[in-house]
Order: C-alpha cells, then structure tokens, then sequence
C-alpha cells in the first residue's frame, strides 16, 4: 500500500492538526453567510372602535375580537392583610408569683428563682434574690423553666411598674475603631454595673427576703443547685 509523503504510516499523519490548518491556508477563507430574508410580521387586528357605546365596524371583526389577557407590568398585587394580633403567650396555671421556679437554660441554668409577675412580652420576671443565690432581676422564657410546688408568701406585695421589658433593654456600645490598642485589650476596662440597679435590687428583694426568712430552711434550698443523679429520670420527680 502507497504511503503519501504527509504520513508517517498508514493513517498516521506527519503534520500535526495545526500545523496542516496552516499548510491549507483555511484562515484565509472567509464565510460569505447569506442574510436570511426577513418576513414581514403579520399586522395585529386592531380592536373594532367604540362609539356612543356600540362597537362599529365588521360583524366578523367585532365577533372574533378577544382582549389580551396578559396583565399589565406596573399593576403590583395588594398584599393580604394579616389577621393575627400579636399576643403575650399565656402564662401556666402552674406559675403565681411567689412559686419558685427551677431554670433550664442561660447563665443561671440549675439556679431556683422567685417568680414575680409577667411581663407584657411573655417573659417572666423573677429574682433569686441576690443575696441568697446571686441570681439578679432578670426575664426568662416559661419554656425554660419548671414551676415547683414551693411558694413564697407575697401577700401585699406589688412589683414597681418600672420593671419593664424597656427597663432589660442594653445600653448600645460605641463601635471600636479597629486600632491595635483595642485589639489587645491594652485600654480594656472593667465595666462597672450601675448605681441605680443595685439600688432597684436592693429595694425588689426586701419583701422577699422577709417572706423566705419566715419559712424556715427555705433559704438554703433557694440556695441549693438543681441537678439530676444517676438513674433519676426527670418525668417521674415531683418538684
């Protein structure tokens, strides 16, 4: 079999597959693309006139006529008005003020608390009091916390309208710079707590501390921590 002079071998080629597109010059040809007719679009059917409130015109015309039913781009849909009113969940039946609740979550989480009031956003207001178990005025989520059998005695004792959800509110701190100096902590300051609540817990856990020192050993127990041993299964205790 005859082996041209541009193979190696029998369909082997000797030039590569550039350098046979530069031998046949096929970069110098140019496409001639023929343009495609254009074809002139159909003229819509214009929509009969209207005068004094008869359309005019064709029979045919005014039969066959149908409006389009693509909506406008501009019309916006008006959004549903919402129906549910936002309220404070329910508070259980189990949780009066003065129980004593066990938390279950957060910084204090296995502290005993005294329960004093609602407030408007669910939360429940309770303090430890401090000077028993360090526990301050906080809010926590009746979710995150079991009611006991254990009351305090807060008969004639009222809460003061300032503890409110705006009262719990944090300060809003300056933004940092991004400066070495901040970076490592060389200007970093012990924040001290304000003047005006610890006078507030002062004056919230005086009745309470009255009322606890009443019962006997109930301190000691607002002082103890919740835990549960080995083998205790928490749905069979009774708090």
């Amino acid at each position: 079999m005859a082996v041209s002079k541009n193979q190696l071998a029998p369909g082997i080629s000797r030039l590569s597959r550039s350098k046979a597109f530069a031998k046949r010059a096929a970069y110098k040809i140019t496409k001639v693309v023929p343009k495609a007719k254009t074809e002139a679009a159909p003229a819509k059917k214009a929509a009969p006139k209207r005068k004094g409130g008869k359309r005019l015109g064709d029979l045919v015309a005014t039969l066959t006529y149908k409006k389009s039913e693509m909506a406008p781009a501009n019309v916006l849909t008006a959004p549903k008005a919402g129906r549910k009113a936002l309220r404070s969940p329910k508070l259980r039946q189990s949780i009066t003020p003065g129980t004593v609740l066990i938390l279950l979550a957060g910084r204090f989480r296995g502290k005993r608390v005294v329960f004093l009031k609602q407030l408007k956003s669910g939360l429940l207001l309770v303090t430890g009091p401090f000077k028993i178990n360090g526990v301050p005025l906080r809010r926590v989520n009746q979710a995150y916390a079991i009611a006991t059998s254990t009351k305090v005695d807060l008969t004639g004792f009222s809460v003061d309208a300032k503890f409110d959800d705006a009262y719990f509110k944090r300060e809003e701190q300056a933004k940092l710079k991004g400066t070495e100096e901040e970076f490592f902590g060389a200007k970093a300051q012990k924040k001290e707590h304000p003047a005006h609540r610890i006078a507030d817990q002062k004056t919230a856990d005086k009745d309470v501390l009255a009322a606890v020192a009443k019962v006997p050993y109930l301190a000691s127990y607002l002082n103890s921590h919740f835990s549960l041993s080995k083998g205790q299964a928490p749905h069979t205790l009774k708090f």
